[in-house]
């Protein structure tokens, strides 16, 4: 996978600036092609608000785009893995971006608002997918439009609804979905995302008006959370992220992120590649989520089977601070032939040794 280097270029967001005016000293971490605040509390108050109760956070590195042009929805459908002209008003998809060869180039989600599309794409990803789009628009009456002076806070945890209703707003039942609403003087879009495990929220304001949600969020019991737990939140859940457990080189069934793909929505770049897998035959590897008992290892850390059997490999690894002690979570990708292995895998940390375990489930953060 070709890396780029966002760290002369990364900006701080909306969300940061707000932090930086009122006088708290925040660290800002770069995540996800942005510099935001990499803890607000206590590790272990964070990681709980997540788990048992619920945590606002900065979602300042997610991006809107309008689709615009007659001849966007069919346009679209051929650029993305996942539905488009059957999707609901305000529902939307997450998509895989493939090339020709079917590799992944990058991930993203589509919205639908009417006949209005969107797509929703990390900072870290923009610029380039953008380019990538911009190559296939010839004929087409396409024409792609960031949509800047926007921000958006995230709610996430179990009692999000508890959250929504004390502020008044409608709680939605089904991730993927989104509604418009006026709301104490402000235009507030609000979406349900995907979660493995927690229900997540975006709540999506101008960001002259961010500062005006914050306080009405953390007023209405959410604890904030930082960048830091964030994304070791994300790797418990075991939701991959692009450029780390997704590359450039994975092919879509590799990644085991099957929500990401639709068989029946016609053409669109790289699906010979997908129809002829999933016709022929299967991958011989796939991303994996483990939770780990030992030390923490680094990215990129071998996983064995027994004796000097290689297994696989470690992409991301996150340490969660729970109320019960602290987990340890992984997501990996694993040769095809040593899933159905029953016994634990090892890996070195150091010169520490500790074991991993395949999860085949959501975990479970109850103590």
């Amino acid at each position: 996978m070709t890396q780029i280097d966002l760290a002369a270029t990364a900006q701080p967001t909306a969300f940061a600036l707000l932090k930086e005016s009122q006088a708290i000293p925040h660290e800002l971490m770069q995540y996800r092609g942005v510099l935001t605040p990499r803890r607000l509390d206590a590790a272990g108050v964070e990681s709980a608000a997540f788990v048992t109760g619920a945590g606002g956070h900065d979602l300042g590195w997610l991006k809107r785009v309008a689709v615009r042009g007659d001849d966007r929805f069919r346009w679209l459908s051929g650029m993305v893995t996942n539905m488009v002209n059957d999707l609901g008003t305000n529902a939307g998809a997450w998509n895989l971006v493939l090339n020709a060869q079917g590799r992944i180039q990058g991930d993203l989600n589509v919205w639908r608002e009417g006949d209005q599309l969107e797509l929703e794409i990390a900072s870290d990803q923009m610029e380039r997918l953008l380019a990538h789009f911009e190559h296939f628009i010839i004929m087409d009456d396409v024409e792609l439009v960031p949509l800047g002076g926007l921000a958006a806070v995230g709610l996430t945890g179990p009692a999000v609804d508890a959250v929504l209703e004390r502020l008044g707003l409608p709680i939605l039942n089904e991730p993927m979905t989104s509604t418009r609403v006026e709301w104490n003087g402000i235009d507030l879009r609000l979406e349900r995302l995907f979660g493995n495990v927690a229900q997540h929220y975006a709540l999506w304001v101008t960001e002259s008006q961010l500062s005006k949600l914050w306080k009405f969020v953390r007023t209405a019991g959410a604890i904030q959370v930082g960048a830091e737990t964030l994304e070791a939140f994300r790797v418990a859940e075991g939701i991959p992220l692009y450029g780390v457990d997704m590359a450039e080189r994975d092919l879509p069934q590799e990644t085991s992120q099957m929500l990401a793909l639709h068989f029946n929505k016609g053409c669109y770049l790289g699906q010979e590649i997908v129809e002829r897998i999933r016709s022929r035959g299967n991958v011989h590897r796939h991303l994996r989520h483990l939770e780990l008992d030992g030390p923490v290892p680094s990215a990129e850390t071998n996983l064995m089977g027994d004796g000097e059997t290689a297994a696989g490999q470690i992409r991301s690894v996150a340490a969660l601070q729970l109320p019960s002690g602290t987990r340890v979570f992984a997501l990996a990708m694993l040769r095809g032939e040593m899933e159905a292995r029953t016994k634990p895998f090892t890996y070195t940390a150091g010169a520490v040794q500790g074991t991993a375990r395949l999860l085949g489930a959501a975990p479970s953060f109850s103590a």
